[in-house]
């Protein structure tokens, strides 16, 4: 059973949320920070690291979760991008 973290009953725009949106929010912040670090589009990310664009937009738009490996390419990408996109190339 998914734990739900309740609302602020003292904040109107407040809701509930589960542990797992947290998550899936946090790992999508992840990804669009590091692409926008690197100053690309999702486009040119996509394609620059292999990732299929429609992917990636579900990842930053938390409408999917991205599985653990994606998030530790990820993390790698963020600190070697050229070398990753030399790897991928």
């Amino acid at each position: 059973m998914p734990i739900v973290i309740p609302a602020d009953p003292t904040d109107n725009d407040d809701f509930d949320v589960s542990t797992a949106a947290l998550d899936r929010a946090q790992r999508s912040r992840l990804i669009r920070r590091t692409r926008t670090a690197l100053g690309l589009s999702q486009t040119e990310f996509a394609s620059r690291f292999r990732v299929p664009v429609g992917t990636l937009r579900d990842w930053e738009q938390a409408r999917a979760t991205p599985p653990d490996f994606a998030i530790a390419y990820v993390r790698v990408i963020s600190e070697h991008p050229d070398l990753v996109a030399k790897v991928v190339a």
